[in-house]
């Protein structure tokens, strides 16, 4: 029988919200009043569990937090600072949980603390470690042969006939050659390499260091073979193009000696294997002393334990969400496990390996791609596999209140804390990144450091160069925990807000002397009060204007920061500094001026230096002496 319209499918009255029996909530409605009192939030908490407690559904939680930029699933941890906005946002006040006593029991069954590179292998039982594959890391200068030298590798592999995967999507490779497998990282030039180790990452056993015949040891060749020194991994040279008419393989060696890298044929440790990327020649002979030198390694693991391993690299990919390239270092890992990662958790959805296929497990000293985590970990993270997801939580939540309570704090050495640390017998060694302007002075500083003599604290120069600091220097001290001297150089504006962010301390000299006697003053406790420098901006000279004889006005662009009328300056030219001087007047048209922010014209007068040209740099810069009590 037909309905009437009038009748049950006609206009109605507002309709009374309707509670869903058994399914832990009720639905936001403005029909129906709710209990205003406040609800006690813990520190973390995952949106479905929010939902439940605020008898709210779900999606209402996550239309909030996306209206505050946040793009959450209803798995995923926040903490309570945004559960708390959410909250409040839907009409709700809350309260902090009282954190309970906690007791001897509480202590037996808390949160394992998060792996690192020293905790890796220590709960393993002997009997159980198995023989591994090495993990190896490729570097070198820029066009050395380092991209061809791995596709050499890869293509003979497989033209041999011979099992393995070859990737080019997930940063790694396995290689296997008569039964023996090898990792090749693709991921980790050197920067992302000493990134990785610096969060206690250590996922490279082997160092392939790339130098072309025909080139030879470049500047990017010796902050190669620096941080595979910093990160104690062995090394391999792998001699390249020596199919060239102006290879010279006698003058590498020198070089290499000459950059304390002495080869097993001068009777070092290190060796070296000539090898040509394009005709193939010397493969074979690289692939048998990546094993050979992994086999003097003896490495082991464990497969029938928990996964272990570390993200080499990760994303954000549109159609599968967060997907991170693990190198597994012991263990299995499997589809369901449970794991964290640094920051983040999540189910292990699915595995793919180096080939681009889903596997269902994958054991020590493979390169999977993992599935399933609630957010982009970063690489470097130490991946774990968890018993269940509470203490995937705990553990979570235990990592970022660590790193929260890090926060503004320095971990990083100080030339002004050393002597402390030495008296504490927290550090015997004192590391230092040098950069010069000249080669010259890089001798005549080292052999001046040399002469500092300490019965309890060797100075160690982990790597030296020419140029200015650059991020590399700055990631590399980082990583070592060192100090950075500069000696007629600069930072440049990258290395400067690394040096920021990273804490490190960064030291610049223009007198050799000075250089000397802060490190031995430091050494001895009796540092005088840092003279802490602030560079305030650069302007870049456009036009000349002369007055009378001698008085030179620079028409000069603000091109960052500002130009304070009491600041010191630095001219550059073609990136090399001519002269440190002072401000002997600014002006804007007619009228003198205290200060001229970015990206405006003034005149810059300087007091002793007249000499200036279109195109320098005149760079602003501030000290002020801070006292050691004052210092982080």
């Amino acid at each position: 029988m037909a309905r009437s319209r009038s009748g049950t499918r006609g206009r109605r009255g507002p309709r009374k919200p309707q509670r869903r029996e058994g399914a832990g909530f009720t639905p936001v409605s403005v029909a129906e009043p709710r209990d205003r009192s406040a609800v006690v939030l813990p520190p973390t908490i995952t949106v479905k569990e929010l939902s439940e407690v605020l008898a709210v559904n779900p999606a209402d939680v996550i239309r909030e937090l996306i209206k505050s930029g946040i793009f959450a699933t209803i798995n995923q941890l926040i903490d309570r600072d945004t559960a708390s906005l959410v909250a409040t946002e839907l009409g709700f006040e809350t309260a902090e949980a009282e954190a309970p006593a906690t007791t001897a029991e509480d202590q037996r069954t808390e949160a394992p603390a998060p792996a690192t590179k020293e905790t890796l292998f220590v709960d393993d039982d002997p009997s159980l470690l198995q023989p591994r594959a090495p993990s190896v890391t490729v570097m070198g200068h820029v066009d050395h042969g380092k991209t061809s030298l791995l596709d050499a590798i890869r293509s003979t592999a497989v033209a041999a006939g011979e099992r393995g995967g070859i990737t080019q999507h997930i940063g790694a490779s396995e290689i296997v050659k008569d039964n023996k497998k090898v990792v090749f990282l693709d991921t980790p030039g050197h920067e992302a390499f000493t990134a990785m180790r610096a969060r206690g990452a250590k996922v490279t056993d082997i160092a392939i260091i790339v130098v072309a015949a025909d080139d030879g040891v470049m500047p990017q060749t010796l902050e190669a073979i620096s941080h595979a020194r910093a990160a104690k991994v062995p090394i391999i040279i792998a001699l390249n193009k020596i199919d060239k008419p102006d290879a010279n393989l006698d003058r590498v060696k020198t070089e290499l000696t000459e950059a304390n890298v002495v080869i097993e044929e001068y009777g070092g440790d290190v060796p070296l294997v000539p090898v040509s990327a394009k005709t193939g020649q010397g493969l074979d002979d690289l692939f048998d002393m990546v094993n050979l030198v992994a086999d003097l390694q003896e490495l082991k693991a464990n497969p029938k334990r928990e996964a272990i391993g570390t993200i080499i690299e990760a994303e954000l990919d549109r159609g599968r969400g967060p997907v991170a390239t693990v190198v597994v270092q012991t263990g299995t890992l499997r589809i369901g496990n449970i794991v964290v990662v640094g920051k983040t958790y999540g189910k292990v959805k699915a595995l793919e390996n180096a080939a681009g296929m889903r596997i269902l497990t994958a054991g020590p000293s493979s390169a999977a791609l993992v599935l399933g985590l609630d957010e982009v970990p970063q690489a470097g993270d130490i991946l774990r596999v968890v018993a269940d997801e509470k203490t995937a939580r705990a553990m979570v939540e235990q990592t970022r209140n660590a790193a929260a309570a890090q926060t503004g704090t320095s971990q990083k050495a100080t030339l002004e804390d050393l002597f402390n640390q030495f008296q504490e017998g927290q550090s015997k060694e004192l590391r230092i990144i040098l950069k010069a302007d000249v080669s010259g002075s890089l001798g005549a500083i080292t052999h001046a450091l040399g002469q500092i003599i300490s019965d309890e604290v060797r100075i160690s120069v982990l790597h030296e160069g020419t140029g200015d600091i650059t991020d590399n220097d700055i990631l590399l001290a980082s990583a070592s925990n060192a100090i950075v001297v500069g000696f007629n150089t600069k930072l440049d504006p990258q290395a400067r807000r690394t040096a920021e962010a990273e804490k490190v301390d960064v030291r610049l000299y223009d007198i050799i002397y000075k250089l000397t006697d802060d490190i031995e003053a430091a050494l001895k406790g009796m540092l005088e009060p840092e003279i802490v420098e602030q560079v305030e901006g650069r302007a870049e000279v456009r036009q000349i204007f002369r007055v009378g004889k001698s008085t030179v006005i620079a028409g000069s662009f603000v091109t960052d920061g500002h130009i304070p009328r009491t600041a010191g300056v630095r001219v550059y030219r073609n990136a090399k500094l001519i002269a440190t001087d002072k401000l002997d007047s600014l002006r804007r048209f007619r009228d003198d001026v205290r200060d001229v922010a970015q990206g405006y014209e003034c005149g810059i007068g300087l007091a002793g230096f007249h000499d200036l040209a279109e195109g320098d740099i005149i760079e602003a810069f501030t000290q002020q002496s801070v006292s050691r009590s004052s210092l982080r």
